[in-house]
């Protein structure tokens, strides 16, 4: 069982950043392509970015796109998402999530191909 432990989430001003971690109890973390999801109060749970296990292909939604980085150091056990500019509307609990991958380049924006789960860390955007 794979454990994910997010961290890095906390209350910031409009314009600001934050760099949420994930880590991971797996030793081969490598074998995993690593997804970021949020959850915003009263919304359904969305697709923000993701990295595969090569860690070469990475995606990204709109939303975010040109102002988060998803990034990984397979060595450290260790997933970030690095957010700049952030917005009042980035405000939501999130997640990191695990996809076991055969395929070294392949990535998912799709939550329920994910095995495993953290239990989120919370980013507040203030305007």
């Amino acid at each position: 069982q794979v454990q994910l432990v997010e961290s890095g989430g906390g209350l910031v001003q409009a314009g600001g950043s934050l760099r949420l971690s994930c880590s991971t109890s797996e030793r081969t973390t490598s074998a995993y392509a690593m997804g970021w999801f949020r959850q915003a109060p009263g919304k359904e749970r969305e697709f923000v970015a993701v990295i595969s296990r090569n860690g070469l292909m990475t995606d990204y939604s709109e939303p975010v796109k040109g102002r988060f980085i998803i990034s990984r150091d397979d060595l450290k056990n260790l997933f970030y998402l690095q957010m700049n500019s952030l917005k009042p509307e980035d405000t939501a609990v999130y997640y990191c999530a695990g996809r076991w991958s055969r395929d070294y380049y392949a990535t998912s924006i799709v939550g329920d191909e994910y095995e495993y789960w953290g239990r989120g860390t919370q980013v507040t955007v203030s305007s």
